[in-house]
């Protein structure tokens, strides 16, 4: 497994992983409505902008992406996706190391969902509320949370 820059032509993959993850991981936080909710349908045109505009790292497996994640350049973490059969391999942790690296800012901050919590706690990431999100009229939870660099 190896972490590359995103490309442009990513961006299928990007997607159809995201909609995969939401669908097969966080199914065990969100209700079925939540997750149909929270997947929509992706603006290909807003992602593609935002994903070139971030730092953004894909991680890739045999050639195929595994994982993807991004962050501006004042050290919001957007979007962390791995895929469902790539869990527990040290992607998110991989992808999110080296993200902080390229990155130093003073703090580092994310909306987190009810599954990636845990994940971030454990990178010391620290809650610091929790927010009521309203996508295509259905209430999601997720959680700001903030980590001081360490540098």
């Amino acid at each position: 497994m190896n972490i590359r820059e995103y490309r442009a032509t990513d961006l299928d993959r990007v997607i159809q992983l995201f909609e995969e993850t939401v669908s097969r991981i966080n199914v065990q936080d969100y209700s079925s409505e939540q997750l149909v909710a929270w997947i929509g349908h992706p603006d290909r045109t807003k992602w593609q902008s935002s994903l070139l505009a971030h730092i953004t790292y894909v991680m890739v497996s045999n050639e195929v992406l595994v994982g993807f994640a991004d962050m501006t350049a004042n050290g919001y973490l957007d979007r962390l996706y791995v895929g469902a059969d790539y869990q527990g391999l040290g992607i998110a942790t991989a992808l999110v190391t080296a993200l902080e690296e390229a990155i130093p800012v003073k703090r580092y901050a994310t909306e987190a969902s009810i599954t990636a919590r845990p994940f971030f706690e454990s990178r010391g990431y620290q809650t610091i509320k929790q927010n009521v999100v309203i996508r295509n009229g259905i209430e999601l939870t997720n959680f700001t949370m903030v980590k001081k660099a360490i540098k």
